[in-house]
């Protein structure tokens, strides 16, 4: 019997291919059932050697060829194993667990309702229900600004891998910029790979797109939509739409990147800036910085845009490694809305809203016009305090505070680990009874404002008024159709919504982020307050946004004021610069997990002894930092620390940590801990 050896990548954490034989070659890119000690898992080959690396005898045959789906593509191989190497994880973690999850899923190939296969039951529902999809209506194309187009002739769609930064204020129109590039590389017969960092921006730009999207013959083109929020089944079906070349548009969060493209020809990453790009599980990738690899790889332009670039960006701009386009003014002949801010260290507030704002509203309201009230922390109040004691609502299983909620139950629950239970009568501590919350939250600022102006339509939107499916895109549709006059929000409702009547924005509590002990906090906030006053009066002049400070002479809200990202950017840069962050140093970072933090604060000082061994590769231009517990130590009785890796040399770091990193799953069951090595963090 001939015996064809493959080398499988396994969904499995351990370094390394496996080895296994079929008495059939087998294409490299297949996926294959095989057993793994007692389990069955579905693997993928990657090699197919000419002899195994062990003992021939001990090879186990795969149990089954799964050749429903076409072997993934070389290129495609090509972006996982470049995102194993470089994120320093095995490649099983990578090419299995971006693949539909029943393409993954051994049940679905040896079940008892496994007949055929996943692909096999999904073509043959699609038989009995072929109904073709409703043509969306047909969105009329605006008229380029001179901006616009400007932009548009520095795009070049042929000329290979181009790297473009659109950088445009809030309403400038680089959504239809990036419309007028798709259309051109579609007419190509290429497709376009379109990314967005939220599931809920998805419904919005979906219809834009079937909207504008169509053939010189006026035939739309097809359109497909990739995010986690999306049934097995769907996914499936959409996925292989894209794969097989149905689909000439994919609409997406940050898995949509891995979905393999026969005749890419266009990336998009839209709000580049988002840190939503960062996967903060598993395969901890940034999803636009491989996005810019891909397009790299394929010799196609990518585009990203943005009102508030990442830093890094920006300063690869600056550095001319990418091209800047900047669209400076809005598209409609509407001016930015003006920015005020309101130095609540000398005013006298009533609930945490100063007589400025409550001003506004009133005249918002009176003109018969919308209002936003933002404040990014969910729940009724961040704590319930005891005023005798001063007991203070902690979680039991975490070093922070357990929110109070409030609904057709109250309940407190914590935002780490996710625990509830029910709100305290009484001080646990001195059995107190009036026990008070401390600070707002979006539930109580709704509550507020439906006493204050009783006549006003208040609507909540955040995580917890949306947790239902389609929730979202109901109540946002109710915004849209003027039913709302007050909306309170999160940053949920900050970016890529059109309001057409939002006159005022209102900002409660953004100091919270000023003194964050991350070194992106200014960043974020800026990026979030923009984006927020970019909300107001895009079609209405005479809008404002009040932003509530005690800090009103910091230099984010003096670039705020000025609505200027640029003296913003060359003042964080020049700070970072000075002190040594990125752009202008590389990082790593190991956070270790155990019971007790003793134990990972131990496995994180032996990593940095072994650390100084001065053989490792790059250990001359490599820092190593103290280990350090994170602020919020203990999630769900796990206590974490962090160890952190710096160099000015990228090639340096990761030569380093290729030779280092390896070593420490040993001494992390010495000292019975897991940990977790991410690159290019984005949390600190």
């Amino acid at each position: 019997m001939a015996k064809y050896w493959l080398r499988v990548a396994l969904d499995v954490p351990l370094a390394g291919l496996f080895d296994y034989y079929h008495e059939e070659p087998v294409a490299i890119g297949t996926r294959v059932l095989v057993s793994f000690g007692a389990r069955q898992l579905i693997g993928m080959v990657i090699q197919t050697p000419e002899q195994p690396e062990y003992n021939a005898e001990q090879v186990k045959a795969i149990r089954m060829v799964l050749d429903d789906v076409s072997p993934m593509p070389r290129d495609w191989l090509a972006l996982a194993q470049f995102a194993a190497q470089y994120y320093h994880r095995p490649l099983g973690e990578v090419v299995i667990p971006v693949l539909p999850s029943p393409l993954r899923r051994p049940a679905a190939y040896t079940g008892k309702l496994s007949k055929g296969g996943p692909v096999a039951r999904l073509r043959a529902r699609q038989k009995k229900s072929s109904t073709p999809p409703k043509r969306a209506k047909a969105i009329a194309a605006p008229e380029l600004t001179a901006e616009q187009a400007a932009a548009l002739e520095q795009i070049h769609i042929d000329q290979g891998a181009r790297r473009y930064l659109l950088f445009g204020v809030t309403g400038s129109g680089k959504t239809e910029t990036y419309m007028r590039v798709a259309l051109q590389v579609l007419a190509q017969g290429k497709q376009v790979l379109f990314m967005v960092p939220e599931i809920n921006l998805t419904p919005q730009f979906e219809h834009m797109l079937r909207g504008r999207l169509v053939d010189e013959h006026n035939q739309p083109y097809r359109i497909a939509v990739m995010h986690s929020g999306l049934a097995a089944g769907k996914r499936l079906e959409n996925w292989l739409q894209v794969y097989e070349g149905d689909a000439n548009v994919l609409l997406g969060t940050r898995l949509a990147l891995f979905t393999p493209m026969p005749n890419l020809g266009l990336i998009i990453v839209d709000e580049e800036h988002d840190h939503s790009y960062k996967q903060q599980e598993g395969l901890r990738y940034s999803a636009r910085d491989l996005a810019l690899w891909r397009g790299q790889q394929q010799q196609i332009p990518v585009v990203l845009g943005s009102a508030t670039p990442s830093l890094e960006s920006w300063h690869h701009a600056q550095q001319g490694h990418y091209q800047l386009l900047t669209l400076s003014q809005r598209a409609k002949s509407v001016p930015l809305p003006a920015i005020e801010l309101v130095d609540t260290r000398r005013a006298q507030l009533e609930q945490g809203y100063s007589p400025q704002l409550i001003t506004a509203l009133e005249k918002t309201l009176e003109a018969g016009q919308q209002a936003l009230i933002f404040l990014n922390r969910r729940g009724y109040a961040p704590v319930l305090h005891c005023g005798s004691c001063g007991w203070l609502s902690q979680c039991p299983h975490c070093s922070a505070y357990a929110v109070l909620h409030k609904g057709y139950k109250h309940y407190m629950q914590c935002h780490h680990c996710g625990g509830q239970s029910p709100v305290a009568k009484h001080c646990p501590d001195c059995g107190y009874v009036d026990l008070t919350p401390l600070g707002k939250g979006t539930q109580r600022v709704e509550e507020y404002l439906a006493q204050r102006f009783p006549q006003a339509r208040v609507l909540r939107i955040d995580a917890d008024s949306t947790r239902r499916k389609g929730s979202a895109e109901a109540l946002f549709a109710q915004v849209h159709a003027g039913e709302v006059d007050i909306l309170v929000g999160t940053q949920m409702v900050s970016k890529g919504h059109d309001f057409s009547r939002l006159a005022l924005v209102g900002v409660l509590n953004a100091d919270t982020m000023l003194f964050a002990q991350d070194f992106r906090a200014p960043e974020r906030l800026f990026s979030q307050l923009m984006q927020v006053a970019g909300r107001a009066g895009r079609h209405q002049t005479g809008a404002r946004v009040l932003v509530q400070t005690d800090y009103p002479e910091h230099v984010v809200y003096q670039a705020l004021v000025q609505q200027d990202y640029p003296l913003f950017a060359e003042h964080q840069l020049q700070q970072r610069q000075q002190v040594g962050l990125p752009p202008f140093v590389y990082l790593a970072l190991i956070t270790a997990e155990s019971k007790q933090l003793d134990q990972a604060m131990a496995f994180l000082r032996h990593a940095k002894q072994w650390a100084q061994h001065p053989e490792l590769p790059g250990m001359e231009h490599v820092f190593v930092y103290d280990a350090v517990p994170l602020r919020i130590m203990r999630v769900a009785n796990i206590e974490r620390a962090q160890l952190l890796i710096e160099s000015p040399n990228r090639l340096a770091l990761h030569a380093f940590i290729r030779a280092w990193a390896p070593q420490l799953d040993e001494l992390a069951k010495y000292y019975r801990c897991k940990f977790v090595l991410e690159i290019d963090p984005q949390d600190i």
